[in-house]
């Protein structure tokens, strides 16, 4: 008699389970509460899906199920990722190790998902959020939220966390889950752009510069990244804020005070008191001596920024650079290497990429089996594990939901 397996969600980790474990002789359905399967994957990669990366590894991830990355791809990495695409007849794109689509369109991933879907004759039920789970006598029953309940010999909660809760992570799996006695790791918005306190925000909103970026809580350091900034009207974003903002999300959390110190001038690697940084500085001052404040910062990166930090630094615009003190200038130079901006908060769940926190992992086995409740299994976003920009988070989708099918259709990892 063929094996029964729920799979609760219809997103990438849900469907690559789906597939998995129709492809090893169960009998799948999926529940979806939208009208439709994988509604997130069209938003991901501004449309173009980055799907994967080439560098892949434990140390791209954060979460109490990081020691779980590297034993799930041993077997299902980046390598039988695009290979599992190709055999589905999608051409893969490589750029600088990020891989996408062939076609560049999110839809393409979707569209072949579902047709592999159809082949297998994995029921679907969308408009189908389920509600309730219970195990008695090695059976689950699942009820939907139009009262209707089936039985499955194994159950795999995909049902995502609370990022982009328009396609329906709205935290519900966590409920099912908790409701079977699984801790929940407290979650946070990830991969979002930072709030900011400071008021001058609006004077260089949609200003994009190359930066280095310290985040720090308390005065220590938690991460640095390099990249875009980007500017907004409330404080800052782009990809290197994305993958500082777990942290400081978590640090608003324990209300630990917040700051990003900014370098615009990354290429000084050893900050203000380098030699070389030393020495551009006094060389412009002297070359430039007869020019305007406003004249003398244009030239060294975006003009608004520069006008920006003339004003922080006290200076006027229109200040003859000859007329300007030591002070002012010592004051300049270190703005350019150390603007420092408090956050306040991240974006909310609604603009977030990702969800941190989640189903702790100590609580899971390395085939992503629930150790309370035997024959319910995990996938995606649902865990505490989340990665950083680039392909990471899809792949932890496909990497653990074929993994979580594998093993639901045959109890192997």
């Amino acid at each position: 008699m063929e094996r029964t397996i729920a799979v609760a969600g219809g997103g990438a980790a849900g469907m690559a389970a789906a597939i998995q474990a129709a492809r090893l002789g169960a009998q799948v359905t999926i529940y979806e509460r939208n009208d439709r399967v994988g509604k997130k994957i069209l938003s991901t990669g501004n449309g173009k899906c980055n799907f994967s990366n080439e560098k892949m590894g434990a140390e791209f991830y954060f979460g109490s199920g990081t020691r779980l990355v590297d034993t799930l791809y041993k077997t299902t990495g980046t390598a039988e990722t695009r290979k599992f695409f190709e055999g589905l007849g999608m051409r893969v794109k490589e750029k600088n190790g990020y891989l996408y689509p062939a076609s560049e369109q999110a839809a393409t991933v979707l569209d072949i998902l579902r047709y592999e879907l159809e082949n297998l004759k994995i029921r679907i039920h969308t408009n189908r959020q389920v509600t309730g789970l219970k195990r008695h006598k090695g059976l689950f029953a699942v009820e939907t939220a139009d009262g209707k309940k089936e039985k499955y010999d194994a159950v795999i909660l995909a049902c995502g966390g609370m990022a982009a809760p328009k396609t329906g992570s709205d935290g519900s799996g966590f409920t099912l889950a908790q409701s079977l006695g699984h801790r929940i790791i407290p979650v946070a918005p990830a991969l979002t752009a930072l709030r900011c306190r400071e008021d001058f925000y609006k004077r260089i909103s949609g200003v994009r510069c190359d930066a280095r970026l310290i985040l720090k809580a308390e005065g220590r350091v938690l991460r640095t990244e390099r990249g875009e900034l980007q500017w907004t009207d409330y404080g800052i974003s782009g990809i290197p804020v994305f993958q500082l903002s777990r942290l400081a999300a978590y640090a608003l959390q324990e209300g630990k005070h917040t700051t990003v110190e900014i370098d615009f001038l990354p290429d000084y690697a050893n900050g203000k008191d380098d030699g070389p940084y030393k020495a551009f500085w006094a060389d412009r001052w002297e070359r430039q001596v007869n020019q305007t404040a406003e004249q003398f910062v244009t030239g060294i990166v975006n003009k608004k920024i520069g006008l920006l930090l003339l004003k922080l630094a006290g200076i006027k615009e229109q200040a003859q650079v000859q007329d300007v003190p030591i002070s002012g200038r010592k004051r300049l130079a270190e703005l350019y290497k150390s603007l420092t901006v408090t956050v306040k908060g991240t974006n909310s769940f609604e603009q977030a990429q990702v969800c941190a926190g989640g189903v702790d992992c100590a609580q899971v086995t390395d085939s992503l089996e629930s150790t309370l409740v035997p024959g319910l299994f995990f996938a995606g976003e649902i865990l505490d594990v989340d990665g950083v920009c680039g392909g990471y988070n899809l792949q932890w989708a496909w990497s653990s939901g074929i993994s979580a099918g594998r093993a639901a259709a045959t109890g192997l990892l």
